[in-house]
């Protein structure tokens, strides 16, 4: 298993190398966005082992914001790279793939790997609570202005609705930080909190931060090659660019929150866990999508928050389940088993729905 596990890391190694390679040789389209996507996962591993010795420096819940900012580095760089593209269908697909990954797939494997050799674990309630109720505000943005627009064609008006819905979920996250970290941190203590002091980090944080410069740096490299050969790629495998930006790039994105969230888990942190996750989840609601709604002003291509019903229904579904899941401030692995299969359900719909 060692051997197979080593064999692996080689390979993903190796796929960043061979995307430069391939890229060079103008090899067709589908094998630079597989290499790519590969290859990106070793360096969002990277991201996320260095966030973690941050994250035991300073305590879970800043720890957890930490780590979940600099995990959505490569779904912030691939939404602006295809904003620039004009990849307005994928970069909404992508933000859509993101908040479900994190609340289904990323929090799911955490309970069930965290919960598999345990009868249960314990959180943290109100963070989970907390995060909840801020999503659903998020999800009811996501729905007015599809009922309010949706149905006509209104371009100016959509882009000016949506430029000012980034404005107040980018203020409500704010809001929300100085909530948790300021007035109301009392509240976010953990369940079991070790007081180690940064004993069981992995690096320094010297270290950790120049970890975190590289990997960046190679994934604003990585994420052009994907978004250069995402609808190419799409059209030679017959399959919907949506589809690559809801499940592929939303997983590859969510690399280093899937690796820290479930390894945090594993070591029953389940508070730094569920902060990993869910945290992610906000950030890419209230923060990543309001940036692209911005860059696209930036960028001349009228980005807007209008989402398809297919979209608005997996992350009203998405959240509407976490909440059932995390009000008791327990979790198990039949839990995670169950966030898992709804992941599976909605992403076999987005593969079979028409473009």
């Amino acid at each position: 298993m060692h051997k197979l596990t080593h064999g692996l890391r080689l390979a993903l190694w190796g796929a960043s190398i061979l995307t430069v390679v391939a890229s060079a040789m103008s090899l067709p389209s589908v094998i630079v966005l597989v290499l790519a996507c590969l290859g990106l996962v070793p360096f969002a591993g990277l991201i996320g082992r260095a966030t973690d010795s941050i994250s035991e420096h300073v305590g879970p819940t800043l720890g957890g914001l930490i780590n979940a900012t600099f995990g959505n580095a490569p779904e912030l760089i691939i939404g602006v790279l295809a904003v620039r593209a004009g990849l307005l269908d994928v970069v909404k697909a992508t933000i859509t793939g993101s908040i479900i990954s994190n609340i289904l797939l990323v929090l799911g494997m955490s309970m069930l790997v965290g919960g598999v050799n345990r009868g249960e674990q314990v959180f943290n309630k109100n963070t989970a609570s907390s995060s909840a109720t801020l999503l659903t505000f998020m999800a009811i943005c996501l729905i007015v202005p599809s009922m309010a627009l949706g149905s006509g064609d209104h371009p100016a008006r959509a882009v000016n609705l949506s430029i000012v819905l980034s404005c107040i979920l980018l203020v409500l996250y704010a809001l929300g930080l100085f909530f948790s970290l300021g007035t109301h941190k009392h509240l976010f203590v953990p369940e079991s909190s070790s007081e180690d002091g940064g004993a069981d980090a992995e690096w320094s944080v010297k270290k950790a931060l120049a970890v975190l410069l590289f990997a960046t740096l190679a994934v604003v490299f990585l994420s052009e090659q994907i978004v250069n050969t995402v609808e190419s790629a799409a059209s030679s495998m017959h399959i919907s660019p949506v589809f690559i930006g809801v499940i592929l790039l939303a997983i590859v994105g969510n690399a280093a929150e899937h690796y820290s969230a479930v390894a945090m888990a594993r070591k029953n942190k389940m508070d730094l866990s569920i902060n990993i996750a869910l945290g992610s989840a906000l950030q890419i609601a209230m923060v990543v999508a309001p940036v692209m709604v911005l860059a696209g002003v930036a960028f001349g291509q009228p980005m807007t928050l209008l989402f398809s019903l297919l979209e608005i229904g997996s992350v009203v579904a998405s959240i509407t389940v976490l909440k059932l899941v995390v009000e008791d401030g327990k979790s198990n692995w039949l839990e995670g088993a169950a966030l898992l299969s709804l992941y599976g359900v909605l992403a076999t719909c987005f593969l079979f729905a028409p473009s």
